[in-house]
């Protein structure tokens, strides 16, 4: 029988970009949140050897470019297992969207393999095996609210903060992200880069100061603890980028920003939008409004880190 699981998507909430390293990529600064929109992965194993990847869906590669065939590679070299791997994906999430799919996809195919092996990896060889196959795949090993830094790979657990209405709308776009990042080069120098690194790094430490102290938690306050972090100023510096390339994106922004989301952004590169709403109802509303204007929006949450491996196994 298949071990399946659910492969959570992210958002970004903020995302600033450092100068590129001599290593081609560049240094990071985000904050991961874990949401509940979800593939469905599945991975059975069988005689013989190989790796076998399927999907319905054209745009996602089915040989070795695919990050789960590249973490299955290394998963079954470092347990010393044979057999035959076959991954299933049941996409669900849009490809190139900005919400770590191809990455949540190999990060569960990594722990359904596990589980179908009967074998277990350390979680430090799981996040070695994570960091080397993507940037984004070590923080589908946390989930919930996530700091990342270096080229992303590098993840902290952050307070596991309660879940928040959250409206995704993902135009019919696809951004590349190498793309979207030598733009980035071509626009903002590296000195620049790094003072505005440094100002996002002093902000969230304040952050993550009170969030600590358990001021976000105190008796009375009625606001979600997680508009603490957005009211650190912070922004995703792929909208400068992104935006000018793709105006529908900034329209979808604009739209949710007028539809009362307490907090709109582009996730990762994009092309998915998001919204932080106040409560549920408001994110209805919201999402109503926006489907009537043409966009494609669905209500979901944001997912705690409790919430996120309560669900991952199916």
């Amino acid at each position: 029988m298949p071990v399946s699981v659910r492969s959570f998507a992210k958002i970004n909430i903020g995302l600033k970009i450092g100068p590129r390293r001599e290593d081609g990529f560049h240094e990071l600064l985000t904050a991961y949140q874990t949401i509940k929109l979800h593939d469905v992965v599945r991975v059975s194993l069988t005689r013989g050897s190989g790796i076998d990847i399927r999907c319905e869906d054209p745009r996602v590669p089915k040989d070795e470019s695919n990050t789960c065939y590249r973490t299955v590679e290394r998963a079954m070299r470092a347990l010393k297992a044979n057999g035959r791997v076959l991954v299933e994906i049941e996409k669900r999430l849009p490809v190139q969207g900005g919400l770590g799919a191809a990455s949540s996809n190999a990060v569960a195919t990594l722990l359904a393999l596990e589980r179908a092996l009967k074998e277990s990896l350390t979680q430090a060889q799981r996040l070695q095996i994570a960091a080397e196959v993507g940037s984004d795949l070590p923080l589908f090993l946390l989930g919930g609210t996530v700091l990342g830094e270096s080229r992303g790979e590098q993840v902290y657990p952050l307070p596991d903060l309660p879940s928040m209405p959250c409206i995704v709308v993902t135009p019919n776009v696809g951004v590349s992200t190498p793309r979207a990042f030598a733009a980035w080069d071509q626009k903002l120098t590296a000195p620049d880069s790094s003072d505005r690194m440094s100002e996002l790094g002093l902000r969230l430490s304040a952050w993550l100061s009170e969030s600590y102290s358990g001021a976000p938690f105190r008796r009375g306050r009625r606001e979600n603890p997680l508009l603490e972090l957005v009211r650190a100023g912070i922004k995703n510096d792929f909208e400068e980028v992104v935006f000018p390339e793709y105006p529908e994106l900034c329209e979808v922004k604009q739209a949710l920003e007028r539809a009362s989301a307490r907090y709109a952004s582009l996730s990762g590169s994009g092309s998915t939008v998001y919204g932080l709403f106040a409560s549920n109802e408001a994110a209805r509303r919201a999402a109503l409004k926006l489907q009537k204007q043409g966009w494609t929006a669905q209500v979901t949450a944001t997912l705690t880190r409790h919430e996120y491996w309560k669900r991952f196994w199916m």
